[in-house]
């Protein structure tokens, strides 16, 4: 079944695991389809939601996840990634890494016998979008014909989200300032699946133009981790762009707030919009473990 390091890696069969999730999160699938089968979790970035939907949703798939730090890994003291993925292979069923750089998730996958899927890179994040994508479904109805806005860091969730709207039938934009935007690649490969199902990528540091007609506005920490150094001028950089109520009523009637979580209110987004009505970051953080099953029972189920 091959391994899902970017979005790019499922882009035939988005809408089949996203149905997944909806069936599994109704109860609508088989008991325990995973039963025997484990699951490495290596863990280079501390995590909260990414560490517990894959835990808890092993379990509850009949399987078992077994957590894996850099201290806890002969790779933290310089084995090759390529011994590691080997050996991993000998004695588990799947593998996910959650990873400071995307090429050691690349490497993990070339040789790997079992499938690794990414829980965050540098560069994208895939299974973080599939659970937003589940929640748009539900609040909003169907994705064909919404626009999503993300405002911010045209960082790793921007890049996915990039990639996976298209595909599913929606208009993007990005709302960043200049030197922020996304990856040249990514928005390369996200303007050719726009071209193929017929909708729009728009960037551009005007919030006005990136946020007209949009359903969905969506934000991220301005300092992700690995970017601490850059504190106090992305600070700066970001003030005009944090999410607060007179952003929000610039969004359609009905448009949602979203955020991938850990949040800081007063910087990114206010607490009034992250607390208030319009929000749905916690049905989004919990559809993190409904995605993540379907994605496990995607790639590990026999």
């Amino acid at each position: 079944m091959g391994s899902l390091l970017s979005v790019s890696d499922i882009k035939d069969d988005v809408k089949y695991i996203l149905d997944l999730a909806i069936k599994i999160k109704a109860g609508e699938m088989e008991e325990k389809p995973l039963k025997g089968k484990t699951l490495a979790m290596i863990f280079q970035k501390s995590s909260t939601r990414t560490r517990l939907s894959f835990d808890v949703g092993m379990y509850q798939l009949g399987g078992r996840a077994i957590f894996l730090s850099s201290n806890d890994l002969q790779m933290g003291r310089g084995e090759p990634i390529s011994d590691t993925a080997k050996v991993l292979s000998r004695f588990v069923d799947g593998i996910m890494i959650r990873a400071i750089k995307h090429s050691d998730v690349e490497e993990l996958a070339k040789h790997s016998d079992v499938p690794v899927i990414s829980g965050l890179t540098d560069l994208e994040h895939p299974c973080q979008v599939l659970a937003d994508m589940l929640t748009i479904k539900e609040h909003l109805g169907d994705w064909k014909g919404k626009k999503i806005c993300f405002v911010g860091d045209g960082n790793n969730v921007c890049n996915s989200l990039l990639l996976i709207a298209p595909l599913l039938g929606m208009d993007m934009s990005v709302a960043c300032p200049k030197g922020y935007e996304p990856a040249e690649d990514i928005l390369k490969m996200a303007n050719e699946y726009a071209e193929e199902n017929n909708t729009q990528i728009v960037v551009s540091d005007d919030i006005g133009v990136a946020l007209e007609n949009v359903d969905v506005v969506y934000t991220d920490v301005w300092v992700s981790m690995g970017d601490e150094a850059q504190k106090k001028q992305r600070e700066i950089d970001f003030a005009p762009f944090q999410v607060n109520s007179d952003l929000m009523s610039i969004a359609n009637d009905g448009a949602i707030f979203m955020h991938c979580l850990p949040a800081i209110r007063g910087q990114e987004v206010s607490a009034e919009v992250i607390d208030g009505p319009q929000s749905v970051v916690y049905d989004e953080a919990e559809n993190r473990m409904h995605a993540q099953k379907a994605v496990l029972y995607y790639y590990m189920k026999d």
